[in-house]
């Protein structure tokens, strides 16, 4: 129990402190680093797997057509998430990043009922409505929907609900997706590369060393979260997965001063208060059931 408190708490601080690093490469365009972390993310996932000796399911996945639909359509719609936020960050939206992950919790629960027929209960019916008022009120006051942030939000659920539903664990899962991403990655890179415009090649040594940390930066807190989950409740894990972008909204507010208006504040605050309400009615739903098994 102590080590996946650890193993999550380390997973979502670094999840968190990722503007500092996609911050670091703001002179490489939003495209190319999502190829590097594709191709880089892949290697380093080879090495995991040569480690384990863990190779015998990619042959039976590739003779699994539906099995391999559902994995490309997920490695989709994680590389559409990684290149949003990577763009949000390097475009000066850290506040907007960190707010579609403060919304994906409740967009997953929304997507539970609409797909997988789960039941809501009243408050987490309540908390979907105050998210959606957050929502409404920022759209209000901006002029244009809070687009950043439903789009990682949405993005990311969606994968969540593809991978709540798929075969393979997460190693594997996530192997596979990137192992099917790789070709275009690798085909863009080598294209890049024949213009002189691939940044690995050209750029300095720190771009350099950036870029080819790109494979263990994204696979590691992976790796943790992983391991955390076999060995922590989900609520626990739910609880702790706030940490990621409360880190991310403290450095958009204080290291890179984003502008933080009194009418944002309150769509904020309305999307906290749902996240409170959610929260709390999940711990306190789990905490009910233990004691009726008992």
């Amino acid at each position: 129990m102590r080590k996946g408190l650890l193993y999550a708490t380390i997973c979502y601080s670094l999840w968190g402190l990722f503007p500092l690093y996609f911050k670091a490469l703001g002179d490489v365009a939003p495209i190319e680093i999502l190829l590097h972390r594709m191709v880089w993310s892949l290697v380093f996932l080879a090495g995991v797997l040569a480690w384990r000796k863990q190779w015998s399911w990619i042959s039976l996945a590739f003779q699994q057509p539906k099995l391999l639909a559902g994995f490309a359509a997920s490695a989709l719609l994680l590389s559409l998430n990684w290149f949003i936020y990577i763009w949000s960050i390097n475009n000066h939206h850290v506040l907007d990043a960190s707010l579609g992950y403060f919304m994906t919790p409740l967009i997953s629960v929304l997507l539970g009922f609409v797909f997988l027929h789960e039941r809501l209960r009243f408050m987490q019916w309540l908390a979907v409505g105050l998210a959606a008022v957050g929502v409404i009120w920022l759209t209000w006051q901006t002029g244009k929907l809070p687009w950043i942030g439903l789009c990682l939000a949405c993005s990311f659920g969606i994968y969540g609900l593809l991978r709540k539903t798929a075969s393979l664990g997460p190693l594997e899962g996530l192997s596979l997706e990137i192992l099917l991403l790789f070709p275009f990655a690798l085909g863009y890179l080598l294209f890049l590369n024949a213009h002189g415009q691939n940044a690995l090649v050209e750029g300095d040594t720190q771009r350099q060393i950036l870029l080819l940390a790109a494979g263990p930066i994204t696979a590691i807190p992976l790796l943790l979260f992983g391991a955390a989950a076999r060995r922590i409740p989900m609520a626990s894990l739910g609880l702790l997965q706030y940490i990621s972008p409360s880190i991310q909204f403290l450095l958009g507010v204080f290291l890179f001063q984003e502008h933080f208006s009194t009418n944002r504040a309150i769509g904020f605050a309305a999307i906290w208060l749902a996240l409170i309400i959610y929260s709390a009615e999940s711990v306190h739903n789990t905490c009910f059931n233990k004691k009726v098994a008992v």
